[in-house]
Order: C-alpha cells, then sequence, then structure tokens
C-alpha cells in the first residue's frame, strides 16, 4: 500500500476520501419499482423476491416462532457472548433515558415530557454475513425507550443464522421477518398481509436498503442514511503499527466498498503500517473484500506535516469511526468535534465498539458525523412540551405577544391574548 502526504492529495484523490457515496442514486429507479411491487402485491411479491434475490423459496415469512427453540439449541458459548453484550448495550443505552421534568418560571409552569413511539422495524443485515450485533443495536435501545412492539427484518435462507435469532430472543423482539433488501423495507413501512407496518425504520444495509429508506421516508421515519463502513486512525510514532494495521484490516472485512484511512505524522510510522496492512491482508479469510476495500481510492495512508494538519484533516473527514492512538489522545480528542464514535488508545479496537462495549455501532457514514450522532434511545421517543401560565404570568407577557402578532399581521392572535383581559378586570 503507497503512503500519500496529505499536503500533495489532488482534487480527485481528496474527493475520493470525503466525497463517500453510499450508491443510492445508482439503484434509486430499481428500488422504487421494488417498492410500489410490494405495495400492490403484499406478501406475494416478498416470496417472488426472496427467490429472485436470495435464491430462497420462502413459506412462512415470519419466523418469531424459531426464536425460544434457537436460543435452547445454540452453541452455548455463543448464546453467552450474544448475553455479555446485550447487557452492556442495555445498560449503556438506559443512560440515555432522558427525564421528564416540570418547573415554575415566574407563574409560567412549563415542562417537556417524552413518551416512545408505538412500532418499529429494524433490519439486519445477511448476505454475505450474519449480524446478530445489528439486531442487538436495533432492538435494545428501542426496548429501553418504551417502543410496545419491534419488529426485525433479515435476509430469508434456507437456514437463518442461529445467531441472528438468538439475539433477536435475548433482545426482546416483537417479531421476526425473514425478508430483505429494498423488499423488506417497503413491507415494515407500508404493511402486508403478514408484516405489521411500522412507524420507524432503523438499521444498517447495503445500497438498495440505503435507497429504500430513503424512499419511504416521509411515509416512515428512518433514522439517517448509511454507507459502507469507515474508519480514520490517527496516530504518531508512538503507536505500534500493527495494531493500527489491524483497526483497518477489520473494517475493511465489512464491504468492498468501505473505507478504511490512517493519519500520521511520522513517516516511518505510515511506512511500518503500510507494511503492516499488506502483511495481515493475506492472513484473513475475507482476503478478497478486504484488498478491494483498501485498494479503493478511498483507502490508504496519509502523511501528515504535523498532528494539527491531521485533526483539520479529521474534521472535516468527519469519521463513522475514529480511532486515535497517539501519546496523548485526550488532547486530541478535544480538537475534534466530527466523528460518529471515537475510540481511544491502544487497546480500544473498533470491534470491541462493533460488539460488546455498549454504545450504539449504528453510525452516520459519508460525513454525516458533522451534522448528528449514532443510534439512540432517543430516536425512540416523541417529545411533548407542556405550558401552563396563570392570569399574571399572560399579563406580563401580553403586550409582547400582541405586538409580535401583529407585526406579522397575524390579528386573531393578538385578539385570542386581549380578550382575555377585555372586561374581566
Amino acid at each position: 500500500m503507497n503512503v500519500r502526504s496529505i499536503a500533495d492529495l489532488t482534487a480527485t484523490e481528496r474527493a475520493s476520501l470525503f466525497d463517500r457515496d453510499a450508491g443510492v442514486g445508482e439503484v434509486r429507479e430499481t428500488v422504487e419499482e421494488i417498492i410500489d411491487r410490494v405495495r400492490s402485491e403484499g406478501d406475494a411479491a416478498l416470496r417472488s423476491y426472496a427467490s429472485k434475490f436470495d435464491g430462497v423459496e420462502i413459506g412462512a415469512i415470519e419466523v418469531t416462532d424459531q426464536l425460544e427453540r434457537t436460543t435452547e439449541t445454540i452453541d452455548g458459548d455463543i448464546l453467552a457472548a450474544i448475553e455479555h453484550a446485550a447487557e452492556n448495550i442495555e445498560a449503556f443505552h438506559e443512560r440515555q433515558l432522558p427525564a421528564d421534568w416540570r418547573d415554575s418560571f415566574g407563574g409560567r409552569e412549563l415542562g417537556r415530557r417524552y413518551r416512545p413511539i408505538e412500532r418499529v422495524g429494524v433490519y439486519a443485515p445477511g448476505g454475505t454475513a450474519a449480524y446478530p450485533s445489528s439486531v442487538l443495536m436495533g432492538v435494545i435501545p428501542a426496548k429501553v425507550a418504551g417502543v410496545e412492539h419491534v419488529a426485525v427484518a433479515t435476509p430469508p435462507a434456507d437456514e437463518l443464522p442461529p445467531a441472528t435469532l438468538a439475539a433477536a430472543s435475548v433482545a426482546s423482539a416483537d417479531a421476526v421477518y425473514q425478508i430483505g433488501g429494498a423488499q423488506a423495507i417497503a413491507a415494515l413501512a407500508y404493511g402486508t398481509e403478514t408484516v405489521s407496518p411500522t412507524q420507524k425504520i432503523v438499521g444498517p444495509g447495503n445500497r438498495f436498503v440505503t435507497a429504500a429508506k430513503a424512499a419511504v421516508r416521509g411515509d416512515c421515519e428512518i433514522e439517517f442514511l448509511a454507507g459502507p463502513s469507515e474508519i480514520l486512525v490517527i496516530c504518531d510514532g508512538s503507536a505500534d503499527p500493527e495494531l493500527v494495521a489491524a483497526d483497518l484490516v477489520a473494517q475493511a472485512e465489512h464491504d468492498e466498498n468501505a473505507s478504511a484511512v490512517c493519519v500520521t505524522d511520522d513517516e516511518e510510522m505510515a511506512a511500518a503500517v503500510a507494511a503492516e496492512i499488506e502483511r495481515q491482508i493475506q492472513l484473513r479469510e475475507r482476503q478478497a473484500v478486504i484488498e478491494a476495500a483498501l485498494g479503493s481510492d478511498a483507502s490508504g495512508v496519509l502523511l501528515a506535516r504535523s498532528l494539527s494538519e491531521a485533526v483539520l484533516f479529521a474534521e472535516e473527514y468527519a469519521a463513522e469511526h475514529l480511532s486515535i492512538q497517539t501519546a496523548d489522545d485526550e488532547a486530541l480528542l478535544d480538537r475534534i468535534d466530527s466523528a460518529g464514535s471515537v475510540f481511544l488508545g491502544p487497546y480500544s479496537p473498533v470491534a470491541a465498539g462493533d460488539y460488546a462495549t455498549g454504545p450504539n455501532h449504528v453510525l452516520p457514514t459519508g460525513g454525516l458525523a458533522k451534522v448528528a450522532g449514532g443510534l439512540s434511545v432517543e430516536e425512540f421517543l416523541r417529545s411533548t412540551t407542556i405550558q401552563k401560565l396563570d392570569r399574571d404570568a399572560l399579563s406580563d407577557l401580553h403586550e409582547t405577544v400582541a405586538t409580535l402578532a401583529r407585526t406579522e399581521g397575524l390579528e386573531a392572535h393578538a385578539e385570542s391574548v386581549d380578550t382575555r383581559f377585555r372586561n374581566r378586570e
């Protein structure tokens, strides 16, 4: 892997690094056709697409009844790992629950209360790999928020991955459907004979899933549009190149379109990381996927003239995953605001956060971390403000409200206040 200097990047090279496209536009027309067919044909369309895209002839679309049986038969070590991760994820998300409040402000009693939305759909990818962790990350925060019905959709298979089903059971999912891709998003958004419609859909997926989420948004809420996985590692001469390379290779394992970037101010470290990447790629089972991801123009090892330049790069990049492995991680963290999730030090690999530390791994990609955070309990709550005024409090505001209302040409607004004092002395 070649080392490039940030200062010498061409406009095209910078665009490859910063303009990370989920590829939604390329499949939009196909996805819209899928959604229209699911809306008109329901379960029949889901079965047809399962055969066409997944090569599976499905009988029952809903497989909720398999959950209990799976937890009884799955390997004990796998179940224990799922339960351990679930405990940590639940504990972290419980800390996010906001409290209702009511306070008095000189006769104005104001407050805010939170209530869960009622029905949520969680998409758990399948295809080239099974992702029980995505089930946990989607279902658990919804349940912590108090969502009454949480449904999981995951691509069909002749035998669904036991770990995915076990995760749905441990997380207390209320329904599980073996449907995948854009057709799953359509079913969760609009419903079919078998699938109950939901009010919000969360969870990662390929570009067809992302395009479908974009298409249904407005009829059904989503968290955000996420693209392929990304990692940015900032390191200096104190880092261990083997560990830095391991984190880059791990994220590249997700997808051929994943982005993995290392920025360092140390020339020897840059060369060492590049060499380690080449060595480690040969040892990984998903070698072809990793090579494709790391060989793209969106990945690479970059040499900065200073850690300050590395920080500026990181802030502009706004990574989904930001790993900082330097002599003073906290100092750099204080200078970077835009990142989905930050991993500090050599013993905080992104993989730990992907599975079991507790924070959510459903994170903004493509620079969206500049304006959004990861999936959280708040995504499943709606807030209502509460206002109660006594006569004196309204009197204090009377002139202000009436003046502003008439300034905006809304006479009835002003009169709605005036009338409460006219002839009521």
